[in-house]
């Protein structure tokens, strides 16, 4: 790590080809959210009635659980748990990329259809094609087909903020639409299945999911922060960034495949899980009141809010087995409603 221009700024590197541009206040509150991280995980683990004391925790982790333990930390809320983490993660870094190169607090898979259309297409193959055509794929090519819709739909690309939530709105709903007449075309039995694809659901995870998503995690990130630098660039403007040699189209190009990638990544595991990746960006950014992606902060925020979204899920007496999408999307489409009310006094709607 080397010291910057700016007091409490510097930048880690490795080799020539990344650059991390850090603060004090980044790492402080990275470290305040792998601390809570860490929290909520232990009580995701502990609490209820199969739940591990505290004390045995260490030994169950580390290999040593037998019994009931071995098998809450092996078959019951350890594949949930670390699936919960990845999904969330992905989700945030997701939604910190594409607010970033859309230079736009709403441009969230969320808001502008990604994740209803990840949803849709993993939909689509899970129940027309079921064994022989990965869910994963059907989430990627529903996620690009709503990404295209959007972009022709503005008529100029990302550049409109109120083009861009509008043109998303309608994606959104459409493959919603879409999504929900799958489920009604579809025989009972089958569909029960599908609900997991509609609402977004940890419930019966396996390690072959924790292991999906980890596998789209290991490619994505280092992409990721190899764009991070090139990204802060950008947030000035596209002319600044072309005089300094950071190709801004390029740039934009590379963040939203990323973006997508992510996206369906966590749609293929967990479900059109709801406002994690619009919430988790703006969270890591207000934490330290700084600007740019922040893109480590919002991957932590998205792992953690997810996992305490799932420990309500797992431990609320309000309804057995309720899926924890409804529990990001009661408390996101509040966080929605505020933004919009704000951008629209800002004028930028």
């Amino acid at each position: 790590m080397t010291a910057g221009g700016r007091e409490g700024r510097g930048v880690v590197t490795v080799g020539r080809a990344v650059a991390l541009p850090v603060a004090r206040a980044h790492l402080v509150a990275g470290a305040v959210l792998l601390v809570l991280l860490v929290a909520a995980s232990a009580a995701t683990l502990s609490l209820g009635r199969l739940g591990i004391p505290l004390a045995d925790l260490p030994r169950a982790i580390t290999g040593g659980a037998d019994g009931v333990d071995a098998f809450v930390i092996e078959r019951l809320r350890g594949p949930r748990l670390v699936t919960g983490m990845g999904t969330g993660a992905a989700l945030g870094l997701s939604g910190a990329l594409f607010q970033s190169v859309t230079r736009n607090p709403l441009g969230s898979p969320d808001v502008i259809g990604l994740t209803s259309g990840a949803g849709a297409g993993a939909a689509l193959v899970a129940l027309m094609a079921p064994g022989t055509v990965p869910v994963s794929l059907g989430a990627m090519a529903g996620a690009a087909a709503a990404m295209v819709l959007v972009y022709v739909s503005t008529g100029t690309g990302f550049r409109n903020p109120g083009r861009l939530v509008v043109a998303g709105i309608g994606v959104a709903a459409m493959a919603t639409a879409f999504t929900q007449y799958v489920v009604y075309a579809m025989e009972r039995d089958r569909a029960a299945v599908l609900s997991a694809y509609v609402n977004g659901s940890l419930s019966a995870r396996a390690w072959e999911d924790a292991a999906t998503i980890g596998l789209v995690l290991l490619v994505t990130v280092p992409l990721a922060l190899l764009l991070a630098r090139r990204m802060e660039i950008g947030e000035m403007g596209d002319e600044i960034a072309d005089a300094l040699g950071a190709e801004p189209q390029r740039t934009r190009v590379a963040a939203v495949v990323l973006s997508i990638v992510l996206s369906a990544g966590a749609v293929s595991v967990a479900g059109p899980i709801a406002f994690i990746s619009l919430t988790a960006p703006q969270i890591a950014r207000r934490l330290t009141r700084g600007t740019g992606a922040h893109l480590t902060l919002a991957a932590l925020t998205g792992a953690l809010l997810l996992v305490l979204a799932d420990l309500a899920a797992q431990q609320l007496p309000i309804d057995d087995g309720l899926p924890v999408g409804i529990y990001t999307m009661a408390i996101g489409g509040a966080y929605l409603g505020w933004l919009l009310t704000r951008e629209w006094k800002r004028g930028s709607l």
